[in-house]
């Protein structure tokens, strides 16, 4: 029975660039541990953000893992909220609540707050809990600008709108505020709820005495306690491993009943702990069929629009994840994955729903007469492109 590593680098897919001659980030730098995985695998393309759903990470990396998304997407506030241990009672609405950067005249400048520091960041969400917190609001720190906003009871709706902080940067915050989806009572109380933290938040984090770039909070894709299969239900009894910086993959691992290892000095930017995570992956596959190594720094780059960074952030996946982790398997009975969950092109600085590149490498897999990994070989590949479960069950090999 075959076990499996799934390589994935968060937001690597890209547009061919004029800066690089027409070639894509990960076509133009050092790659060698992509380009011998496909090479010596099979090449495609998959389809990780399905119609009429956001284009998040939580979305594309559910679809990655075979979860379904379209049956199953709980929103990006509740997974995250099941990462951290915090109860969620049947009718609480979670969100995920970014610390952002808005200009004075109302120009949503940076989804991070500058990729707050975390102790800076925790500080301040505790001192939001104290001033606003109670029995209906509740705010939760997490990873740098990634936080919590929980709303508590009956009188909270689900059905709002709300625009994607790091897909909005450069436009003016009253075009991206809050609506009612329905004519419930309850969406209009939860619109008027947010509004009114988001202007007194704002004053607050203004006369905190505390230096950051977080001007106001962000609340956004709310959502009630998931309900999601596990990953041994949907894989024949198979045990999984998650291995992730960040609240949104380590939540979608927890619903699932997958194992979530923890890496101290993971950070979810270019400074994380590689080799933390390395050793995490390499000890998790002793006991589990299914290693899932996550790495955020590549998309964080590519909202920030930084080429260099971002470039360099690829070429770090390749060399302390992937290269340490093939080495170590070589000659083992392990299929791999290699893929981005969705593309971040760099001068748009926000998700794209384009199909991204895949490459598959393992005893069972022929190779194809694909020579390099990148957005525009994979597509010639002998696996043509993949959906829903498709991948996982081809690296488990269930039928």
């Amino acid at each position: 029975m075959a076990k499996a590593v799934v390589f994935l680098a968060d937001g690597m897919a890209d547009l061919p660039l004029a800066e690089l001659g027409g070639r894509t980030p990960v076509e133009a730098v050092d790659t060698p541990s992509m380009d011998y995985l496909a090479r010596n695998g099979q090449n495609g393309t998959f389809l990780t953000l399905p119609e009429g759903l956001p284009t998040s990470s939580d979305v594309a990396n559910m679809s990655v893992l075979g979860f379904y998304p379209e049956k199953n997407y709980p929103g990006r506030g509740p997974i995250e909220a099941v990462s951290q241990g915090v109860e969620l009672g049947p009718d609480d609405v979670a969100w995920r609540c970014n610390l952002v950067t808005v200009s004075p005249d109302g120009v949503l400048l940076d989804y991070s707050a500058g990729h707050i520091d975390n102790e800076v960041s925790a500080k301040l969400m505790r001192m939001l809990q104290d001033e606003f917190g109670g029995d209906e609001i509740d705010f939760y720190p997490g990873v740098s600008y990634r936080n919590l906003l929980v709303l508590r009871g009956k009188k909270f709706s689900n059905k709002v709108s709300y625009e994607k902080p790091d897909s909005s940067q450069g436009e003016k915050v009253e075009d991206l505020f809050w609506r009612a989806l329905d004519d419930s009572k309850e969406a209009a109380y939860t619109v008027e709820t947010i509004m009114n933290l988001f202007e007194k938040t704002a004053e607050f984090l203004k006369k905190s005495g505390i230096e950051s770039g977080a001007t106001h909070i962000w609340p956004w894709s709310p959502g009630y306690l998931p309900k999601m299969p596990s990953f041994s239900e949907r894989y024949q009894g198979r045990k999984g491993a998650i291995i992730s910086a960040v609240d949104v993959i380590r939540g979608i691992g927890k619903c699932a009943g997958m194992t979530v290892c923890e890496v101290p000095g993971a950070t979810g930017f270019i400074d994380t702990n590689y080799q933390g995570k390395v050793d995490a992956a390499l000890n998790a596959l002793k006991s589990h069929d299914l290693v899932y190594i996550h790495v955020e720094a590549v998309d964080e780059c590519s909202h920030m629009g930084d080429l260099k960074l971002k470039m360099r952030a690829i070429e770090d996946f390749d060399h302390k994840i992937m290269a340490p982790v093939l080495e170590a398997l070589k000659g083992e009975n392990v299929n791999f994955a290699l893929l981005p969950d969705h593309p971040v092109p760099i001068h748009l600085r926000k998700h794209t729903t384009t199909p991204v590149p895949l490459a598959i490498m393992g005893p069972s897999f022929a190779p194809d007469a694909v020579e390099r990994y990148g957005e525009v070989f994979a597509p010639s590949g002998s696996l043509g492109r993949l959906s829903g479960d498709q991948l996982i069950k081809k690296l488990l090999e269930i039928e």
